[in-house]
């Protein structure tokens, strides 16, 4: 699982030229135009009898996509775009893991077993 934060300080390659925030937003495909080329010529072919005229993909090679970061200077507004790689689970601005905190539960349930124990002897 991937978590990313919302804004990042990185390089901006607009008018600025120096290092600035960033705000993060994950990239997602526009509408399609239904006047590009290729789909005019499409639904043209589709169009009176014969059914299906081309043929649709039905083996899909890959499980995952890359993840690609859509960054925007907070200062001239240019942006960019980062491609990260695949993943099956992707977080933007979730909760940040504290390092050892697992480790310190799993401290303080051996502590309260050894306490009991010890209690058990003395009675």
């Amino acid at each position: 699982m991937v978590n990313v934060p919302k804004v990042r300080r990185t390089f901006c390659s607009g008018n600025c030229r120096k290092h600035t925030v960033h705000k993060v937003v994950q990239y997602k495909k526009g509408k399609e135009s239904s006047y590009a080329q290729g789909r005019r010529r499409y639904d043209n072919k589709q169009k009176g009898f014969g059914g299906q005229t081309k043929p649709i993909l039905r083996k899909k090679a890959k499980t995952t996509k890359k993840i690609v970061l859509r960054m925007e200077c907070s200062d001239c507004k240019h942006r960019k775009q980062l491609a990260i790689k695949r993943c099956k689970h992707f977080e933007l601005g979730g909760q940040k893991k504290a390092r050892g905190q697992v480790l310190i539960v799993f401290c303080f349930f051996l502590f309260l077993i050894v306490m009991n124990k010890v209690n058990m002897y003395y009675f």
